[in-house]
């Protein structure tokens, strides 16, 4: 060993050590916020300083530090705070010079968010070789074994590489007690053994990275959930089932099997389809199992059921367009037919009235020969299975309107101002007008005439000349145009004029007669249209 002083160096390792044991005991009384899943072994590999501080009695020579070494250890936990370790040291330092250690006992950690901090205590046993001389007075001790107590902590620091395979031991700080016995004590030779004890204490500084393995907490186990779609369907209808596994693990090869209490189940993967050809009524339940091993919680069931229901009649809806129509005229029927199968459908149709003609979902109603009123037309279909259905709608047959009342017409009117001496008589200026208003009433035989006398003011007796004009003008019709004499009625009005208005009144019509009042003619005589004598002057 190479001589070196480190007394202050061991009391801060073993400060360390105190520290390390406190964090861990805190750590695991305060259940500290877990990063990832603890693991469940730990591999320690890495470099190792020792600082030696001790001295081989009776002869008082003082063993020196090791500036360099290695250090192994491999931790097994049983929960996340608590394990056991195994911890191999060598520190050598040439020929029968040095330190080789194996210790066993158990550990602790705090396994925090990104750190974990660790302490542990270990007995073992330590082959301690030394001290030797290789100056003018060589001297040194065989490798001597003999019992080691090992205290201490440190802390890792999680890297997030490979899936948290590795951490970087920032330190480990260990107190290290050793006894070594070289037998009786035989003083300073000039060479070879010098024998005594040693009870040597130092501290381990140790630095490396740690492989983890396993984890402390199992994998969520599998689950598995399936949805069937439809979940309600006829005989015939596809069936699709999709699984859904969870926590799955992606390295490992999933297998997945289907079954069913009904119709045929096919599909290797997570999704399986059935089929319902020959399934009656019912529900039905279809069953899925997934598995990536033989362990518990590698393996789930999932379960989902779907109902299958009896063919359904059709449906179907009849409506006519036009809705109103004249006799003789035709609509157009529509009928819409439903399956809720998609069933193949057959139309037919009937009518109270008229005939219908079709065999789709359009046909035509003839309305000839129909009096008015309203058809019934029924819409008939049937699907292949049978089953039927009917909807009726109506057509309405209207009667043409009637023809428009008849309205009076008046006629031309005749003017009685001409002949001042016979202010009465229908001259021959008159005739033309009178002539016209026979010729209508030929024409109309059902036809009746009014005629309506009036006068003027300024006339004397106004009222007896609106009587005579119209009198007058009715002879004239009935005497020289052979106008039945029924057929003309005589009023007399209010106009202030010398005149005779002519109206026809067509059969059915009724004239206005308001201001006109009816000639009781049998107080009236008619004057015959004779011409005034002509005045011969003397010669």
């Amino acid at each position: 060993m190479v001589y070196r002083p480190f007394r202050s160096l061991g009391r801060l390792a073993l400060a360390a050590c105190v520290v390390s044991l406190g964090v861990a005991s805190l750590g695991a009384q305060t259940a500290p916020t877990l990063g990832p899943n603890p693991s469940r072994v730990d591999v320690f590999t890495g470099y190792s300083y020792f600082g030696a501080h001790g001295q081989l009695k009776p002869g008082y020579i003082n063993y020196a530090s090791i500036n360099y070494g290695a250090i192994g250890s491999g931790a097994y936990y049983f929960n996340k705070y608590v394990g056991a370790e195994i911890n191999f040291v060598a520190h050598p330092s040439g020929t029968n010079d040095g330190l080789y250690s194996s210790s066993l006992g158990p550990i602790f950690r705090a396994p925090m968010q990104n750190y974990t901090l660790f302490a542990h205590g270990m007995v073992g046993g330590a082959k301690l070789g030394g001290p030797n001389s290789n100056g003018p007075l060589p001297y040194h001790n065989p490798y001597q074994w003999g019992p080691t107590l090992t205290v201490g902590g440190g802390m890792d620091y999680d890297l997030p590489f490979f899936d948290h395979r590795f951490s970087l031991r920032l330190f480990q700080a260990d107190y290290r007690y050793i006894h070594a016995n070289y037998g009786p004590y035989a003083g300073i030779p000039t060479g070879g053994v010098l024998g005594g004890r040693a009870n040597l204490s130092g501290v381990d500084l140790s630095t490396g990275i740690v492989t983890h393995f396993g984890h402390i907490i199992p994998p969520p186990p599998v689950t598995y959930a399936c949805v069937a779609a439809p979940t309600t369907i006829f005989p015939g209808d596809p069936i699709t089932v999709t699984g859904t596994a969870t926590n799955l693990n992606p390295k490992k090869n999933a297998t997945y099997t289907w079954s069913a209490d009904g119709g045929t189940v096919s599909g290797t993967s997570n999704v399986a389809n059935v089929d319902t050809k020959t399934l009656s009524a019912g529900t039905y339940t279809v069953k899925g199992h997934v598995t990536e091993g033989n362990k518990p919680g590698e393996m789930a069931d999932c379960s989902a059921q779907f109902t299958v229901k009896a063919f359904e009649p059709p449906t179907i809806s009849c409506s006519a367009n036009p809705s109103s129509v004249k006799p003789g005229d035709s609509s157009t029927i529509t009928a819409n037919g439903v399956s809720p199968q998609n069933r193949p459908l057959t139309y037919s149709y009937s009518s109270t009235a008229g005939s219908v003609s079709g065999s789709t979902s359009t046909a035509t109603l003839s309305t000839a020969g129909v009096a008015p009123g309203t058809i019934t037309v029924t819409c008939n279909v049937v699907d292949d299975k049978g089953q039927t259905a009917s909807q009726m709608t109506t057509v309405s047959i209207i009667a043409p309107p009637p023809p428009p009342a008849p309205k009076t017409q008046a006629l031309c009117t005749v003017a009685f101002d001409r002949d001042k001496k016979r202010p009465t008589r229908v001259d021959n200026e008159a005739k033309a007008c009178l002539d016209d208003v026979a010729l209508n009433l030929q024409r109309t035989p059902d036809a009746k005439l009014a005629l309506v006398g009036s006068a003027a003011s300024t006339e004397k007796a106004p009222a007896k000349k609106a009587e005579e004009r119209a009198v007058n003008t009715k002879a004239y019709l009935v005497t020289e145009k052979g106008i039945d004499a029924g057929r003309i009625s005589v009023y007399t009005g209010t106009s202030d004029s010398k005149s005779v208005s002519t109206t026809l009144i067509p059969s059915g019509a009724t004239m206005d007669s308001t201001g006109t009042t009816m000639v009781d003619e049998t107080a009236v005589v008619a004057q015959p249209r004779k011409g005034v004598a002509k005045r011969h002057h003397k010669k």
